[in-house]
């Protein structure tokens, strides 16, 4: 049975990695997608792949760290699907540097993508879901949100802060019936981890068995982190709010 048939979601970062998965995993349990991304040429070929296996999606095209592109990607999903169940803000960037190394620009734009983005989308998200009575949003996090990383200042701070507005938003909404959760991913395979190899210099194939140094003796596929996102926005977690879900392997522990 589809977890997710009738509901209406916005999911951020939509165009690749968890992002896509998540999108795409939405649509394929029912759900009516808002694909918001600022890339429109890898967005379109999300939302043109959902719509050809039968799904409900719709592109929106815009900056998560922009009031007013935030702003149209609600309304999209109001005026396109009628209101708005599911919020998922999985839009993130890394820059790999120490505080010493990294400039004020870089810390800027990381803390604005990651962390920013939630604040802007939730903003618009929250008072919509008001009106329908219920509504979840999942944030994504980070393994790094609650532990340090190395030459990741800026990355690690962002997701912190994720992590402990997702604790202040589910206080200050589930009175209204909104619950507002985490998701914690190890390190996966998306663009991004690749990128991360790029920005250390070191060789892909080095990086990654680094990466997969986990109990598990591997890194996370974005599917997986889709299932626990799509756990935390379905009705299976109707007692969760608050939480951070880590999906690392067994990275923490």
């Amino acid at each position: 049975m589809e977890r997710l048939t009738g509901k209406r979601a916005i999911v951020s970062g939509a165009a690749s990695g968890i992002g896509r998965a998540t999108a795409e995993l939405f649509a394929a349990e029912g759900a009516a997608v808002i694909a918001f991304d600022l890339d429109e040429g890898r967005g379109a070929l999300v939302v043109e792949g959902i719509r050809q296996r039968g799904g409900h999606a719709h592109l929106v095209v815009g900056d998560v760290t922009r009031t007013a592109d935030c702003h149209r990607a609600v309304i999209t999903a109001v005026e396109e699907f009628g209101g708005l169940d599911i919020l998922v803000n999985a839009a993130g960037i890394t820059v790999r540097a120490t505080v010493v190394d990294l400039s004020e620009e870089d810390w800027d734009r990381v803390m604005a993508v990651n962390a920013k983005s939630v604040f802007l989308l939730s903003r618009e998200a929250v008072p919509v879901m008001e009106v329908g009575g219920e509504g979840a949003i999942v944030n994504v996090s980070s393994g790094w949100g609650l532990k340090g990383g190395p030459r990741a200042v800026a990355y690690c701070a962002s997701k912190a802060a994720v992590a402990n507005m997702t604790r202040a938003m589910a206080i200050d909404h589930g009175p209204h019936g909104i619950r507002v959760n985490c998701v914690c991913p190890g390190d996966t395979a998306t663009p991004m981890l690749l990128e991360e190899a790029r920005q250390l210099g070191e060789p892909e194939a080095r990086f990654l068995a680094g990466a997969a140094d986990r109990p598990l003796g591997r890194v996370g596929s974005p599917t997986e982190i889709a299932d626990a996102i799509l756990y935390l926005a379905s009705d299976r977690a109707s007692f969760v709010t608050g939480a951070a879900l880590v999906v690392d392997g067994g990275g923490i522990a």
